[in-house]
């Protein structure tokens, strides 16, 4: 398959905006600012984004489509945890909306960039 400069930019950019989640997510959970002192389970939120980080980086388009439904969550937890924690929480949060959507854009983007060109079709003159 041949890969245009485009395609891969997209998918090393979709693919470090992923690594950012995941780090975030488990950080936010285990240390930076977990529900309960110590750590919580909700730490386990991050298994999705572990299990679909090997086929973005590949590039499979199928794991690119599932990835933008998938996003979706983390984003409206962002919203809901940016909004109604205070403190660190709160920016962990914000900064969870910013980091999906920038990946929810990369993955439209790579997708977009690496789908098949379509020739025009001719105009018939009757």
């Amino acid at each position: 398959m041949n890969m245009t400069g485009a395609v891969l930019r997209w998918r090393w950019t979709a693919t470090a905006l992923l690594a950012a989640l995941l780090l975030l997510c488990s950080a936010w959970e285990l240390w930076l600012a977990p529900l309960r002192p110590g750590g919580s389970w909700l730490a386990l939120k991050a298994l999705p984004l572990l299990w679909i980080l090997p086929g973005i980086a590949g590039g499979r388009n199928y794991t690119y489509r599932v990835s933008t439904l998938l996003i979706l969550a983390y984003f409206m937890e962002g919203v809901v945890r940016g909004w109604s924690d205070s403190g660190l929480s709160a920016r962990l949060g914000l900064a969870e909306i910013v980091l999906s959507v920038a990946f929810f854009f990369a993955a439209i983007a790579h997708l977009r960039a690496g789908r098949p060109v379509r020739p025009a079709i001719p105009e018939t003159t009757a």
